[in-house]
């Protein structure tokens, strides 16, 4: 998960992850979280192992000015080995406490997210959000439904495959994008065409973020001939 295009601030109380679905395949933040490591940076010692940090709670409190901020992009925070009370409630807590700044927070462990969302505080401020790659994890969807955030958005990214029809009631937002990078898997035109043209029916803001594969080097971000930059 990489810093998004509009966000002022990445926070991250939590860093390290696991694979849980094809989407992790080329997992940007454990790239990143291995060279980390071997510059000697002291948050990654232990590479790309589920770590908390609680020293970095209090960071948000230093920025005056109200900031988008992605929360834990070199993590997952509902990541199995984070528990609810020691790790998850703390850092909504901070969230909570700072209504000045917007807080996105994206997960692909939809089940735990929606097990444990009765027990946080979902505060205007905080945006939830899914990651689905394929049809086969369209059912993250409808666990996300079932969380009282403000905003909730999909992140269909890495593309994978067709994503047809989808059920956007509930949801506030869809971002979609190709796979960068080494290897990176291509992602087909229509898929894009099909997922935006659901939105502009449903009424719902799209965004897309940048091409997979071969495509991303010769059409950018373009789709279609423009930008697609929409928001809540």
């Amino acid at each position: 998960m990489s810093k998004r295009a509009w966000m002022d601030e990445t926070w991250n109380p939590t860093t390290g992850c696991t694979k849980v679905s094809p989407g992790c395949k080329h997992c940007y933040a454990e790239l990143m979280s291995e060279r980390l490591h071997a510059m000697g940076q002291k948050k990654y010692l232990k590479v790309f192992e589920p770590v908390f940090h609680k020293d970095t709670l209090e960071k948000p409190y230093r920025w005056a000015k109200p900031r988008e901020v992605f929360v834990s992009s070199m993590s997952d925070l509902f990541h199995e080995d984070f528990s609810l009370d020691d790790v998850i409630k703390p850092v909504f807590e901070v969230m909570n406490d700072l209504p000045r700044h917007r807080f996105q927070v994206l997960t692909k462990r939809a089940e735990r997210l929606a097990a444990l969302s009765n027990h946080l505080k979902w505060t205007p401020n905080i945006w939830v959000g899914v990651s689905v790659e394929s049809e086969k994890y369209v059912g993250r969807i409808d666990e996300l439904r079932k969380v009282p955030a403000t905003v909730r958005f999909l992140s269909l990214e890495p593309l994978l495959g067709a994503l047809s029809p989808l059920d956007l009631s509930g949801i506030h937002w869809v971002l979609v994008g190709g796979e960068s990078g080494s290897g990176a898997r291509p992602m087909e035109k229509a898929w894009v065409r099909d997922i935006r043209d659901q939105c502009i029916r449903e009424k719902v803001p799209f965004v897309f973020h940048q091409w997979g594969g071969d495509q991303r080097s010769s059409t950018g971000r373009l789709l279609d001939g423009r930008a697609w930059d929409e928001h809540p």
